[in-house]
Parts: C-alpha cells; sequence; structure tokens
C-alpha cells in the first residue's frame, strides 16, 4: 500500500536524487545486544540518524533457475518466463533488485532504479529519471529478458509498452511490511524460476527479524503506555508536502516493531494524508520517524518546526525528538529488514550509541 501510493497519488518517490546519497553520514548502529538502553525512553533530546552498517550482499544459493516457468503475478495475469539472463528488478525502495542480488541472481540484473544503491548494484544503468519516473528508451536499450516490478513506479504506461514489445512483466506484491517478507520474495523467486533458493532466503530473512525483535522486546518497555508516542512524517519541503503515515501504511507496523507507541491507531489516522495541525495536535507525539532526505528537504528539525508550529508545541518538537533514516531502506523491507529494526530500535532506545 505504502509503495503504491508513494508512486501513484502525487508523492515525491524516496531517494530521488541519484547522487549515491544513501541516507545521513556518521557512526552506524552497533547490535542491539551489545548497547544498555536508557531506563525511561523518554530521557534525550536531539535529532538522532539510524543508519545500518555496510551489508555486503549475501547470495543464498548459486542457483540454475528452472525454465520456463509460468506464474500468476500480483495483478492476475498469467506471465511465461523463458529467459533471465538480462533482467531488471524495479521499484520504489530497491528492495527487489537486492532481493535478486541475495537469490544469487544479481549477475542477471543488467539495470537498476535510483533506489538501488547498495555497493553491488549501484554501478549499473538507471533506468529512471526525474526521482522513479520510469525511462522507457532506457529500458528497451538493456534489451530485458524479463522484468520484476510493483506499481509503485510509473508512469504505468511504460511498463504497459514493456509488454507489448514482447518482454515478459511480472508485477509483484506493492505492499511492504512484515507481515509479507516471505510471500514477496518467493514472487520473486517464482519468476525467476528459483523457488527453492526463495524458500532459503525468506527463511533466512524472518529468522534474522525474528532475533531482532526479540532483543527489541527485552528492550522496550512491556507497557504501551510508556512507550514514546510515535509519529512517521513523510515530507518533501521543496515541494511543500508534508504527510503523516497512519494504519495500514507499513509505518504503522514499523514503530511497534521497533518499541515505539503508534498514535495514529488511537487517533483513527489511516492511510496517507497531509498532515493537519488538528492531527499533530491530537497525536501529540514524542518521537518523530521520517526519512534523511525528507527532513533534509524541510531545512532540517529547524527548518520543519518553522513549517509546521503545531509540531513544535508537541513534546517531540520540544524535545526536538526525531529520528531519521536512509530513504530507500526506513520502509522497503525486505533483505535487510532486520538491520533496519536494529539500527531504528537503538537510535530509539539506546540514541547515545549513535548520536
Amino acid at each position: 500500500m505504502l509503495a503504491a501510493a508513494l508512486g501513484g497519488c502525487g508523492l515525491e518517490g524516496v531517494g530521488a536524487a541519484d547522487d549515491g546519497h544513501d541516507g545521513a553520514s556518521g557512526p552506524a548502529a552497533p547490535p542491539l545486544a551489545q548497547v544498555t538502553p536508557l531506563d525511561d525512553p523518554r530521557d534525550w533530546e536531539g535529532e538522532v540518524s539510524a543508519i545500518i552498517p555496510e551489508t555486503p550482499v549475501e547470495p543464498v544459493a548459486d542457483p540454475v533457475p528452472d525454465l520456463p516457468v509460468t506464474v500468476t503475478d500480483a495483478q492476475g495475469t498469467e506471465v511465461e518466463v523463458t529467459d533471465v539472463s538480462r533482467v531488471l528488478a524495479l521499484d520504489v525502495y530497491g528492495t527487489l533488485s537486492r532481493t535478486v542480488f541475495e537469490l544469487g541472481l544479481g549477475d542477471a540484473l543488467v539495470g537498476r532504479d535510483v533506489s538501488t544503491q547498495f555497493a553491488e548494484g549501484a554501478d549499473l544503468p538507471l533506468v529512471t529519471q526525474n526521482g522513479h519516473d520510469l525511462n522507457a528508451e532506457a529500458i528497451l536499450a538493456l534489451d530485458p529478458t524479463l522484468i520484476i516490478t510493483d506499481t509503485s513506479l510509473g508512469p504505468w504506461d511504460v511498463m504497459l509498452q514493456m509488454r507489448d514489445s514482447g518482454i515478459p512483466v511480472v508485477v509483484v506484491d506493492s505492499h511492504r511490511g512484515l507481515d509479507n517478507l516471505s510471500s514477496l520474495t518467493a514472487e520473486v523467486a517464482a519468476a525467476l524460476g528459483v523457488p527453492t533458493a526463495g524458500q532459503q532466503l525468506a527463511e533466512r530473512v524472518e529468522a534474522e527479524v525474528a532475533e531482532v525483535t526479540a532483543r527489541i522486546a527485552e528492550v522496550a518497555p512491556a507497557d504501551p503506555g510508556e512507550r514514546l508516542r510515535t509519529v512517521f512524517l513523510y515530507v518533501r519541503g521543496t515541494s511543500g508536502i508534508y504527510y503523516m503515515f497512519g494504519e495500514g501504511s507499513g509505518a504503522d507496523a514499523l514503530i511497534t516493531a521497533v518499541g515505539g507507541y503508534d498514535v495514529a491507531g488511537e487517533i483513527g489516522w489511516a492511510g496517507m494524508r497531509p498532515v493537519t495541525d488538528e492531527g499533530i495536535i491530537a497525536a501529540q507525539p514524542e518521537l518523530v520517524l521520517m526519512m534523511t532526505d525528507g527532513l533534509e528537504s524541510a531545512g532540517g528539525v529547524d527548518g520543519l518546526l518553522e513549517r509546521l508550529p503545531a509540531l513544535a508545541a508537541t513534546p517531540a518538537g520540544e524535545s526536538r525528538r526525531f529520528v531519521d533514516m536512509a530513504d530507500a531502506q526506513i520502509l522497503g523491507y525486505g533483505p535487510l529488514t532486520a538491520q533496519v529494526l536494529n539500527a531504528l530500535a537503538v537510535a530509539v532506545h539506546a540514541p547515545g550509541e549513535v548520536a
């Protein structure tokens, strides 16, 4: 839902600048097990950047695709795949390309979206422009034999054009969340003809996430009322875009997973909606999560509080308690989910370790 909304309702894409920048600079978060959490989660002030350590691709296998394969994609379209030698895996977060690499078929990728900025894929030719607009000419020039995508990139007519030109296009689930880590991995693996590798990767990711969430449960207050009241703001200050993400957006599950209290459910804030003074006042957040480039686009914390006076009057604004993370990571889920949860949890519960 989140990825589809970002691509389809006028919001600027995450990681829109292709400058190799993938978040704030600073120390990477250590494993949560190695830090000492605060006794009181409210006992800190000032903004913190949650940064995951550089995480090299570790393929689960060296698979040989079993082709041809026919799959029914997320849109109900039956697609026959006969060749995976030249693949494009494109979405708003770079999640699909990372999944292909982790499945062991990274060498088959011939291009990338702007959010694919991890080292192993960063030098691939770019097929998006102006942020996340698909470039039909750039795609056709790479002569792909398969495109795996979702509905988070546009214009959708480009994908229809690819299908009309004879390129198999498999559309996978656009939802990003903890509830479909395995199924999304399986969709990508099925399209590539490597279902066994998909099962192996899904099991690895789920095990990593389970380990991290167990650690978070040990440091986060057991009583939800003692957790920091948290909201997620999506901002593109240069375009005047200020959204608060609520129930069903993917941000709600993230907030809960890292040991925060998701205020959206309490105030009935559903989906992704333009932020209002009334919404901010009702939420009374004690912590704000944001994308790094989004925060920078508003002029940092100072600029954001100036633009949103209602936020400045909340506990989060008064304490300047903000946690930001790279645009292409914070809500991307996928193979790096455990690392993302760990870094955010350290920032929330032991900010002194990374400040």
